[in-house]
C-alpha cells in the first residue's frame, strides 16, 4: 500500500497493488456485465479489507497445535463492525465478510437528492455494543462525500472507539469534504479520480456503482 497522504489530504491512503488496479480496469469498462462487475467489486473488497486491517490490535494467547504447545497471536478484543451505507455499501460489504466472516454488521440507509446532492437518511441499524467495537464504513463511491459524512456523523454519535471508511473511488472534492468534517477517520480508496461532474459523479469513475452492482440502469 502507498501512503497517499499528503498536506491537503493527510488522512488518505491509496491501495496501489497490481490486482487492485486491474480489477479496477475491468469495472472501469463500460462493456462489463453485471455479473462480472459484482464479482469484481467483491474481491477488490478483499483487497482493501487486507489493507484496511493492517495495524489491528493484537493479543498473545496460548494454543495447541497438532505437534505442540505454542504462544501466538489473534484479534485483540471484540470482532469488527461494518457498517454499509446502503445500498451499494453491500457489494463492498460482501467482499469484506468473506474475509471477515465473524464481523457484525451495522447499515446506514441513505439517499442523495438529485437536485440538492444533500443526503436523506431513512434507516439506521447497528450492532447494540458498537462503542466496543473497530468500525469500517463501507460505500463505493467517496464523490461528493455528503453521504459518507453523514453517514460517519450517526455512526460517532454511538461512539465506537475507532473509525476508517473504505470506498472503491474517490474524488478530490469528496476526500477534501470528508476531511474537513472528520479528520480524524482515515480513508482507503483503490483510486483517486480527476474530479466531479456537473451531476456530482467522479470521473473518470465508473460510472452508478449501485446501479452497474445490480443492474438497474
Amino acid at each position: 500500500m502507498t501512503d497517499a497522504s499528503t498536506d491537503r489530504f493527510p488522512n488518505l491512503h491509496v491501495v496501489e497493488h497490481p490486482l487492485v488496479e486491474h480489477k479496477l480496469t475491468l469495472m472501469r469498462e463500460v462493456s462489463t456485465p453485471v455479473a462480472q462487475f459484482r464479482q469484481l467489486v467483491r474481491e477488490v473488497a478483499m483487497l482493501l479489507a487486507y489493507e484496511v486491517t493492517h495495524d489491528l490490535p493484537l493479543d498473545e494467547v496460548e494454543i495447541e497445535t497438532p505437534l505442540m504447545p505454542m504462544r501466538a497471536r489473534k484479534l485483540s478484543g471484540k470482532k469488527l463492525c461494518l457498517v454499509s451505507i446502503l445500498r451499494a455499501g453491500n457489494g463492498l460489504l460482501e467482499g469484506m465478510l468473506d474475509l471477515m466472516p465473524s464481523a457484525r454488521v451495522g447499515h446506514v440507509g441513505l439517499y442523495r437528492d438529485p437536485k440538492t446532492l444533500i443526503p436523506v437518511e431513512y434507516y439506521y441499524k447497528v450492532p447494540h455494543d458498537i462503542d466496543e467495537r473497530e468500525v469500517i464504513v463501507v460505500d463505493p463511491m467517496l464523490a461528493t462525500a455528503n453521504s459518507a459524512v453523514a453517514a460517519v456523523s450517526r455512526v460517532k454519535e454511538d461512539g465506537p472507539p475507532n473509525i476508517r471508511i473504505v470506498c472503491l473511488l474517490a474524488a478530490p472534492e469528496g476526500v477534501e469534504r470528508f476531511h474537513d468534517a472528520h479528520p480524524d477517520v482515515p480513508v482507503y480508496t483503490a483510486a483517486l479520480d480527476e474530479a466531479l461532474n456537473e451531476k456530482g459523479y467522479i470521473v473518470p469513475g465508473l460510472g452508478d456503482a449501485g446501479d452497474r452492482i445490480y443492474g438497474t440502469k
